[in-house]
């Protein structure tokens, strides 16, 4: 052997054995926390630990030096760190012809790390539901407890849990959806996991002052007024909120409902006394949908009547839900955030455009005003609209906007607020939270716990399921913050004292928390750690958004979904379209995996 390569895996032998040692460093300083975790977690713990030990070190020389002598493997392989070490180790011992034993055989290799990571996966996941084995949760929506055959199909299609956020709805329908869920698993034999979604501390915009309750159909028109998509509505008995936010929909009596059958033609005089019609397009179970070729306001009371060739059937429009206002915003407008709990509204101009009243909305959350502090930033809507803290005084905050669309974004109720410079002081659990715990713990199998910073959020969760004596339920951590990223190694060794749990890469508030263009490096931060230590991952928000909405997903979609695929769970969220998605989610994944 050369002098040259001798001298230079003598450098690399050194650099490794440094490395293990730091490792073995440590394990000495986190004995406590080790000693602490589940059985199951013993070699887990072990292992990311070694990891935290460096995940800090600038490698990159070493594994380029490594690969020059044709060593050909990975130190920064997550998921069995110091085996790598110790293989590398022997490697360079035969080349230097050393006899020098590599030390003992490490606890978790690459094999029994993947092992350990499927029965993790199966504890709190359950088993796979098709070819895939990164299973598929979807959220529900609110009629999921009232349509019979909506939680089948999503079945059928091959969800493996079902997500209720506890943000939305009551006790009452979220039972509903649990029992028609364990209908489903009698029926089938599946082991369809329930995860219920704790509120957390969300900051969210206010109510807004309701709007007229009218409809306004508008079909699509041409360069020369010529209708080349007629408007669409949905005839139901109820109107269902949150099934079919996107489609419009008009209430009527089930009295006419049931004659109805497509070609029909449903004859209307609307607000502005114009002759209008709709044509039944299809009838299908609880879904009929309707066409209308011209343009069209209809309020409640409004009198259809259906051309049967005879004396007709009349029926008059059911309540129809207040139009949603928002506040158009626009850059260098300004905003009164207020900690009074009033309707919204939007600015108010005099006859020659004076400003006479400005723009105001409450928040959820008014603690945050003592946290905040004069030129903070603060996001609107995942990022739609930003601006900056110009005043705060103790019943509102002045708010300069610096982003908005062109034309000005829509600001409206219920939308979320992030704060990514403030220091807010706010805890994982709220008092609703722990309300809703006892719901939980009873009825579902994973409990999500929103906006994790630390390692006292957790303990506060795992406080709640002692006092219950529910310390092997399924928890989900949500890491959505900053705060949250920078202490996931010690927040996943205390969350490791029960067994199991998982952590959900929440890439919505992420990306605002932290900056857009941070979100990439962030969420390899996440998958590398949680590798690591053995946990299971549920990659979610936005997840192939554009097809559940619309149909047909976006190339951008296409590519991120199939990225999940490193994951073990892929969060779908609500739309009209979500069977199909699930359907093509599955297929993108099975293809993933078989590279």
């Amino acid at each position: 052997m050369k002098v040259l390569k001798k001298k230079k895996l003598h450098s690399l032998l050194e650099k490794v054995d440094q490395l293990i040692s730091k490792a073995n460093e440590y394990e000495d300083r986190y004995f406590k926390e080790i000693e602490a975790v589940h059985p199951e977690y013993k070699k887990s713990a072990l292992n990311l630990v070694h990891y935290m030990a460096i995940m800090g070190e600038d490698l990159k020389d070493l594994e380029d030096d490594l690969t020059e002598m044709s060593i050909m493997l990975s130190i920064k392989a997550p998921t069995h760190i110091i085996f790598s070490l110790y293989a590398i180790r022997k490697i360079i011992n035969k080349l230097l012809n050393n006899d020098t034993l590599s030390g003992v055989q490490p606890a978790v290799t690459r094999k029994k790390s993947r092992k350990i990571l499927k029965r993790h996966k199966k504890a709190l996941l359950g088993g796979k539901i098709k070819g895939s084995k990164t299973r598929i949760m979807v959220t529900l929506p609110t009629d999921a407890a009232n349509f019979k055959e909506f939680i089948p199909e999503l079945v059928d299609a091959g969800m493996s849990a079902a997500r209720i956020n506890c943000a939305h709805d009551d006790t009452i329908v979220w039972k509903k959806m649990i029992d028609r869920i364990n209908t489903v698993k009698k029926r089938t034999g599946r082991n369809v996991k329930i995860s219920m979604d704790l509120g957390g501390p969300k900051l969210r915009t206010g109510t807004m002052q309701p709007g007229p309750k009218i409809i306004h159909l508008q079909p699509e028109r041409n360069s020369f007024g010529n209708v080349i998509n007629p408007a669409r509505v949905l005839l139901v008995k109820d109107i269902h909120e949150n099934l079919y936010e996107d489609i419009l929909q008009l209430p009527l009596s089930e009295s006419l409902l049931k004659h109805l059958k497509p070609n029909d033609e449903l004859h209307f005089i609307d607000t502005r006394g114009k002759k209008r019609k709709l044509i039944i397009e299809s009838v299908n179970n609880e879904k009929i949908e309707a066409k209308c070729f011209d343009s069209a306001y209809i309020i409640t009371g409004t009198q259809l009547t259906l051309d049967t060739g005879g004396q007709g059937i009349t029926d008059k429009v059911g309540e129809i839900l207040p139009k949603e206002e928002s506040i158009i915003l626009k850059k260098f407008d300004t905003l009164l955030i207020h900690k009074e709990n009033v309707p919204g509204e939007p600015a108010l101009y005099n006859e020659n455009g004076v400003l006479e009243k400005t723009a105001h909305i409450s928040c959820t959350l008014p603690d945050i005003f003592k946290d905040v502090k004069k030129d903070e930033i603060i996001v609107f809507d995942d990022g739609k609209i930003e601006g900056v803290i110009k005043e705060i005084n103790n019943d509102e905050l002045t708010i300069e906007i610096t982003h908005a669309k062109d034309g000005g974004a829509k600001l409206k109720a219920d939308k979320g607020i992030n704060l990514p410079e403030s220091n807010l002081s706010i805890r994982g659990l709220t008092d609703k939270d722990k309300t809703d715990l006892e719901f939980i713990l009873l009825h579902s199998d994973i409990v999500n716990m929103s906006f994790v910073n630390d390692v006292e959020d957790v303990k506060d969760l795992q406080q709640v399921l002692k006092d219950f004596q529910k310390e092997n339920f399924g928890v989900i951590y949500k890491i959505e913050t900053k705060k949250g990223v920078n202490n996931l190694p010690k927040i996943l060794l205390t969350a490791m004292q029960y067994f199991p749990f998982g952590v959900m890469i929440a890439r919505g508030d992420l990306a605002i928390e932290i900056g857009w263009k941070n979100l990439g490096k962030a969420q390899e931060q996440i998958l590398r750690i949680c590798n690591a230590a053995h946990i299971p991952i549920v990659w979610a928000t936005q997840v192939l958004e554009t097809m559940a909405k619309k149909g047909r997903p976006s190339r951008a979609e296409i590519t991120d979904a199939s990225m999940a695929e490193r994951t073990d769970c892929v969060m779908l969220n609500k739309g009209p379209y979500i069977n199909e998605t699930i359907k093509t989610l599955e297929e993108i994944l099975t293809i993933a995996e078989e590279r």
